[in-house]
Order: C-alpha cells, then structure tokens, then sequence
C-alpha cells in the first residue's frame, strides 16, 4: 500500500465496485475480450495482464464513468508498469479493438 501512497489514497469503494462489476458481467467480458486476442485464451495469459484486461474492459463496455481514451491509457499505463514487456502493447490491441467495436 506503501506504494500507492498510503491506504488514504486507494478509493476502496470505487475498487469494489470495479470487482463486483467484473465478477458480475465475467462472462461477457471474457468474451469480449477472447473474441478480441484470439490466438490468446484468457487462462493462458498472465495474471497481471488478464486482470488489467477484465477492469479495463467492464470499464469500456459496461460502465460510462470515463472516456475510452482515459480507460485505455490508464490500463496501458498499469500495464507497461506491472505487466510483462508486451503487456503494454497487448492490452493496447485488445481495448483499442473492444472500443471500436462499442462504438
């Protein structure tokens, strides 16, 4: 928690709404985001990049809270930070193409 500056600055609420959201819709959004990175089976991704994929993805297709430019980037930037070194890329591709598809 250190990290992230303290427990003052984590906004518990917001993050268990994301969860519960997620967990709710979990199988549209896995869907979703296997239609998009078919060569790429959601259990077969690493665990830090698959769960930026399903916040990232409830974000863009059930709530409309943020843009999908700040989705994307806020989800791009987790990854490049926390993910491996194609996370950045890989979530770029698959919200980018779920985005485009909302629309």
């Amino acid at each position: 928690m250190q990290e992230l500056g303290g427990t003052t600055a984590v906004d518990t609420v917001f993050a268990k709404s994301l969860l519960a959201g997620v967990l709710k819709e979990s199988d549209t959004i896995r869907k979703a985001i296997e239609e998009n990175a078919p060569e790429w089976p959601i259990d077969r991704m690493d665990t830090i990049t698959r769960s930026i994929l399903l916040i990232g993805a409830y974000e863009l297709l059930c709530l409309k809270d943020a843009p999908p430019a700040v989705v994307m980037n806020e989800a791009i930037d987790i990854a490049k930070e926390y993910g491996t070194a194609e996370s950045g890329k890989f979530v770029n591709g698959v919200l980018n193409a779920l985005a485009h598809k909302k629309n």
